[in-house]
């Protein structure tokens, strides 16, 4: 016993098992929050309760059950209610009602001893609008293309008119985005240039009828898309339903309002995995609604790799140059050792500092300069002189700027001398060898810091929120007006958006299945840029591992 201890072998079990126990804590994790996530679009079955209040008077609910819980009696002695059948407790049960516009709250509890009858009829229709959440209730009549349909004639033509409605809404969101969009550049455009030749004295009469006539060809192209604009609104809201809530009323809800209607009681697993996978695919590719409690994440899955690719960019060439510097041309003097010591504290400071730095460097030093020298006619209004997608990938720069550093020059420092002596003998100087010889060796590591730079860089929200990320962005930072590319814009992040719909939303329930979901997407953005760096890396080391030799 003594001499296996001595081996070394229990540690090593121990630390296998730990590691194992560790991998497979992550994996649960991240299962669990996969499971909590996806099962939101999931299609759940919509009840029908039969109530009785305290009073004695029944009423019904409509609405999906989310979660039941056994309240003990000491609890509903405290809080002063009273059950015929109270025993150790009484069960009660959360229900989405939604139609909130005319329910006070679309999140109710109902108690179980107050419920005469529950059912699921296959009538009842889940329609998801645009604003106002999801509505319940029997569909009675449909209107469409001046048709009103009743009965089971609505089945037929319940999907046509929803789609041919959400048709034109994506034609007129298009239209306004990118026709009349490109109109509004091109004006500001002409606006900031007729300004600057005002300020800098250039402003003859020519010049600026040409501005003008270029101004109201402009504005002729804009009233014509308007009124295309016009004629698809118009067209979307001809049409609609009229539904029956579990009050009893009958509502109108415009067919303009509705993103898809579905009816879960009556749906078979085959139509239910469609209706998931539909559902999963229009949260990776919609904008967000509501507030960013309903819609999809799109905008911010844009953002947060756009933002980690300019962060590579950027402070790869600047970490590489680093570590060369450190440790194949600085001495081993005082100076060397102090950038050392700086480089490895840098690594510990929290990252709401980074974020305060680069608002007050980045932000108002160099944005307000590049304003003052570039942008003057822009102003009052800041072009660089405010928070954007440029500024906030400096900032991540700069913070994950030390493992780059530190993990590009452990990778130089495992090249043998021998490799470098034997370089420069045969006639190659010192920048050919780092070139051609060192750096290929050394790329392995590089990648290496850069996947760990990755890594950190995409979860970080703090610094973010100071320097470019907002709740909503109506822009992206890539369109298709020049340059294509606006590093000036502000831009939406997943991570801000957990946090924003996890703790500012004023419906926590609603909002909470997003979390998981948000949660779950962000670490699989991260998981694929860290597997394509891997691959990157596997890549280099296959191709210079000759040079191992």
């Amino acid at each position: 016993m003594k001499r296996w201890i001595k081996s070394g072998s229990p540690w090593i079990w121990l630390t296998s098992g730990a590691v194992s126990l560790s991998l497979l804590s992550v994996l649960g994790l991240l299962c669990l929050i996969a499971w909590r996530g996806l099962i939101y679009f999931w299609p759940a079955p919509v009840y029908q309760w039969q109530l009785q209040d305290p009073q004695g008077q029944p009423y019904t609910v409509i609405g999906e059950r989310y979660e039941r819980e056994q309240v003990s009696a000491e609890v509903l002695a405290d809080a002063g209610l009273t059950f015929a059948q109270q025993g150790q407790g009484v069960e009660r049960m959360l229900v989405k009602t939604g139609n909130r516009e005319y329910v006070p709250l679309d999140f109710r509890w109902v108690w179980l001893p107050h419920v005469l009858s529950e059912t699921t009829p296959g009538s009842v229709a889940v329609i998801e609008r645009r604003n106002n959440g999801n509505f319940y209730g029997d569909i009675v009549q449909l209107q469409y293309n001046g048709n009103h349909y009743q009965g089971d004639a609505i089945l037929p033509w319940l999907e046509t008119a929803v789609d041919e409605a959400q048709t034109l809404n994506a034609q007129a969101s298009a239209l306004q985005r990118d026709d009349i969009g490109r109109i509004n550049f091109q004006l500001e455009k002409l606006r900031l240039q007729q300004r600057k030749q005002v300020l800098d004295g250039t402003d003859s009469a020519a010049a600026l009828a040409q501005i003008e006539q270029q101004q109201q060809a402009l504005q002729r192209q804009y009233q014509q898309q308007e009124q295309q604009l016009l004629q698809y609104r118009q067209l979307a809201t001809r049409d609609q339903l009229l539904v029956q809530d579990m009050r009893g009323e009958q509502v109108v809800i415009p067919l303009a309002q509705v993103v898809q209607v579905h009816f879960p009681n009556r749906m078979s697993w085959y139509q239910k995995l469609n209706h998931w996978l539909h559902g999963v695919w229009r949260f990776v590719s919609e904008e967000p609604r509501e507030a960013n409690t309903e819609g999809g994440v799109y905008p911010a899955i844009f953002g947060t790799v756009f933002m980690v690719l300019l962060m590579a960019v950027i402070v790869t060439p600047f970490g590489v140059l680093a570590a060369v510097y450190l440790h194949e041309y600085a001495g081993k003097g005082l100076l060397t050792r102090v950038i050392r010591i700086a480089v490895i504290n840098l690594a510990g400071v929290p990252s709401i500092v980074y974020g305060v730095f680069g608002l007050g460097f980045f932000v108002y030093v160099v944005g307000g300069s590049l304003d003052q020298l570039f942008y003057a006619e822009a102003l009052p209004s800041p072009t660089f002189g405010t928070p954007g997608v440029l500024w906030s990938a400096l900032t991540l720069a700069i913070l994950t700027l030390p493992v780059v550093i530190v993990s590009t020059e452990e990778g130089l420092a495992r090249i043998p001398h021998s490799v470098r002596h034997g370089s420069l003998a045969l006639g190659a100087t010192k920048a050919e060898t780092l070139w051609r010889l060192v750096l290929p060796m050394a790329s392995p590591a590089i990648m290496t810091g850069l996947i760990l730079a990755v890594a950190r860089a995409a979860g970080e929200v703090a610094p973010l929120m100071l320097v470019g990320v907002v709740k909503l962005a109506p822009q992206l930072p890539m369109d298709g007006n020049f340059p294509f590319v606006h590093l000036e814009r502000k831009f939406m992040h997943l991570g801000f958006h957990i946090y924003d719909v996890g703790f500012q939303s004023p419906n926590v329930e609603a909002t909470r299945p997003l979390v998981y979901a948000t949660a779950f997407l962000l670490v699989s953005v991260i998981v694929a840029l860290n597997l394509t760096a891997i691959g990157v890396r596997n890549h280099l080391r296959e191709r210079y591992r000759h040079l191992d030799h």
